[in-house]
């Protein structure tokens, strides 16, 4: 059984191909300038909401509630919090989080469909326990990929008068 499950996480791996959630991450955000989030994530299977509320949009995780800054960026630390990352990259570059929180939930999503696809004559226990695994897989590769600094370098000289 241990065999088969290794097997079968290389299987959705390998029909996800440049669509896998960790290599979308590394290809995509880690060469941005990026700063380090780290996210308090007790239960991964609590599935994250994006509430709207008075004071703005706040991503709700469990019980815990996260203040954020647009829609866009809830969207982005969701798939995060939905595999239970802890420490990740976030681009510094607000305008193009948006357009990575599409790419991530989409390759979210179709995770999910070829994991369902593949286990569709399994028993439930069975296919439960493979989506567990292959989000563990998931958040491991994206723990050995890296947060990166906490907060981006600012290499650019700003001094515009010679002494």
């Amino acid at each position: 059984m241990r065999e088969s499950v290794d097997a079968l996480l290389d299987k959705i791996r390998s029909d996800l191909g440049e669509d896998w959630l960790p290599e979308l991450y590394r290809v995509k955000v880690r060469p941005q300038r990026t700063r380090a989030y780290l996210l308090e994530v007790r239960n991964p299977e609590n599935s994250p909401d994006i509430l709207h509320t008075l004071l703005g949009i706040e991503l709700k995780i469990g019980k815990r509630r996260v203040t954020c800054p647009d829609l866009a960026t809830a969207r982005y630390l969701r798939v995060f919090a939905r595999l239970g990352c802890r420490e990740f990259a976030v681009p510094y570059d607000i305008s193009k989080i948006s357009r990575i929180a599409d790419e991530f939930e989409t390759s979210w999503h179709r995770t999910l469909l070829v994991a369902a696809e593949l286990t569709a004559r399994r028993p439930p226990r069975s296919a439960g326990l493979i989506r567990r695994k292959l989000i563990l897989r998931m958040r491991d590769e994206i723990a050995v990929i890296g947060a990166g600094e906490p907060m981006p370098a600012f290499d650019t000289k700003t001094r515009q008068r010679k002494k």
